[in-house]
């Protein structure tokens, strides 16, 4: 089988340099092209316009920024042309009305369309350690699951489409919140003058743990956002879509919406390109200058 992968960005190169390594045969398209040059050195076929690698490839995987980026590079009127028999996987974060939505054009251009958002970040990319959620009928999943076992030793099956769509969403908001937590407990302790080892070790033995603290822990601390495992950007774009799909739910989004007021002060203080563990620095600097 040859496969198609669209958008080879932070996640989307390690995870098609997988493939690569499985000796998959790989046809890449970025619209950013000086993006594909890793993988043209390690022999894949690089396609100048989406519908080329999309009519070459019978199986094609997204990993493109968002849904607009998808109907641009998937759905225009000459790629999709291209779509009849082909097997179109979904591995970015929409959601679930975008992705039942972008199957209904895949099917009604003669493809088969299921997601697969995947929860990681670069490292995990690497090493194939993604936790990958399939929204797909059951043959489906079967049919394309050692494929998928590239990116991650288990991937699971949750439901028909928009289901893994809809759980990305949720498991995104938990990173969202909770890195704002965990940032607004480390700056009150330090203002309260508490060692922030003490702060640590309590927390480390406590069932208020999770690793997430730990891993942005250094970053805070040191005010080194650079070389992102996650941009800020990109955090902010799935907290607003999950605020968006949220909102027909009659749940109450006051939590989240003081989140999303954090992350988009980060990206006015050019935080967007960096770690979205800057929300600490807005935590710190922002709250002074407002005086709240």
């Amino acid at each position: 089988m040859k496969v198609a992968f669209l958008g080879t960005g932070l996640m989307g190169l390690p995870m098609a340099q997988r493939l690569l390594a499985a000796d998959i045969q790989l046809v890449a398209y970025n619209r950013t092209p000086e993006k594909l040059a890793p993988l043209q050195a390690s022999g894949a076929e690089i396609a100048t316009h989406a519908r080329h690698a999309i009519s070459a490839a019978e199986c094609v995987i997204l990993m493109l920024t968002n849904a607009p980026a998808i109907y641009n590079v998937l759905l225009s009127d000459r790629a999709s042309q291209t779509l009849n028999g082909r097997t179109i996987i979904q591995m970015g974060t929409i959601t679930p009305t975008e992705s039942q939505e972008i199957r209904d054009a895949v099917v009604a251009g003669g493809g088969e369309y299921l997601e697969a958002p995947v929860l990681g970040s670069i490292p995990e990319a690497k090493a194939g350690k993604l936790i990958v959620m399939v929204g797909a009928q059951p043959e489906q999943y079967q049919r394309h699951l050692e494929l998928l076992q590239h990116f991650g030793t288990e991937p699971l099956l949750v439901g028909p489409v928009g289901t893994a769509a809809g759980l990305k969403l949720a498991l995104n908001q938990l990173i969202a919140s909770l890195t704002t937590s965990f940032g607004l407990s480390l700056a009150f302790v330090q203002r309260q003058g508490v060692d922030v080892d003490v702060f640590m070790q309590i927390l480390r033995h406590s069932s208020l743990y999770a690793p997430i603290f730990d891993k942005k822990l250094q970053r805070m601390l040191d005010s080194n956002h650079a070389n992102p495992d996650f941009p800020t950007k990109h955090l902010l774009k799935d907290t607003e879509l999950f605020i968006s799909e949220a909102k027909s739910l009659s749940l109450d989004l006051s939590s989240i919406k003081g989140v999303r007021q954090i992350l988009q002060t980060a990206v006015k203080m050019s935080f967007a390109e960096d770690d979205y563990s800057s929300l600490f620095a807005v935590i710190k600097e922002w709250g002074e200058a407002i005086g709240d």
